[in-house]
């Protein structure tokens, strides 16, 4: 027996058009059954046609912005339908920050066809807010529901994105659902205990799929990870090896 996530998870891949062979192994489910959950369920919804881009999303041009953007909307992102027609792309930023806030508006004007967004406050955060009807093309990730109870796979095109901007994607991620602290231990020298400093990075999230999608990526830059053990649902990684605070350090950086 296999859960619904799991099922909606193969499903999606086999959407993208992956054969059932390769669908099987990285899920796990047995070719037979993928196949019959093809005959029995109903296929998921086709997109209508985007006027910027057709029946196939375009990636955006920029796509340096568009990995950060990326991270940031897997994160504290969500798409809402307009009133009469179109999308609204809201990102969640805390007050607490004010230079991801500024970051997160400079990558939404980058990326969204008006080059336009602007903030709402809302108690304790900014939602920076842009419209258009292209965001489910740049963002096929959306759905109802909340992105813990769906699979959340990259399109083809954007896994070629996050391969070739990893640090955005993973500066993303941690400017959303991330932080950097600064831990400290004492260490005998020469008789005489000493304190010592060192940079940490967390990312907790929920979905299964985008931890595997901030997991994958931080394996591709060389930086060394760990799963905390916890009773909660949430996934948190850890980035504690001096090497590898360093990188993020020099790539990522705390936020502000």
């Amino acid at each position: 027996m296999y859960d619904v996530s799991t099922r909606k998870r193969a499903l999606a891949l086999v959407a993208q058009g992956r054969s059932l062979n390769s669908v099987s192994k990285e899920t796990g489910v047995s070719r037979a059954a993928i196949r019959s959950w093809k005959t029995r369920i109903d296929p998921l919804p086709r997109r209508t046609p985007c006027s910027l881009c057709g029946p196939v999303a375009e990636p955006p041009e920029d796509r340096t912005s568009y990995s950060y953007l990326l991270g940031l909307y897997l994160g504290d992102g969500c798409i809402s339908p307009a009133p009469r027609s179109g999308y609204y792309l809201r990102i969640a930023c805390a007050d607490s920050w004010p230079g991801l806030i500024e970051a997160c508006a400079t990558a939404v004007e980058a990326v969204s066809p008006s080059g336009k967004a602007y903030r709402v406050q809302a108690v304790g955060y900014i939602s920076v807010v842009s419209y258009s009807a292209h965001w489910p093309c740049l963002f096929p990730q959306h759905g109802p529901g909340k992105k813990h109870e769906r699979p959340i796979v990259l399109e083809p095109w954007q896994h070629a994105i996050v391969d070739a901007h990893p640090w955005e994607f993973i500066r993303g991620l941690i400017h959303s659902d991330g932080c950097r602290i600064t831990n400290w231990t004492t260490r005998m020298v020469a008789g005489e205990r000493k304190r010592y400093e060192y940079p940490r990075y967390f990312f907790t999230n929920t979905s299964t799929d985008i931890v595997r999608l901030f997991t994958d990526t931080l394996d591709k830059v060389g930086v060394e990870w760990r799963t905390l053990n916890q009773s909660r649902a949430a996934v948190t990684v850890s980035v504690a090896k001096k090497a590898s605070g360093a990188l993020m350090d020099a790539r990522v950086g705390p936020k502000h």
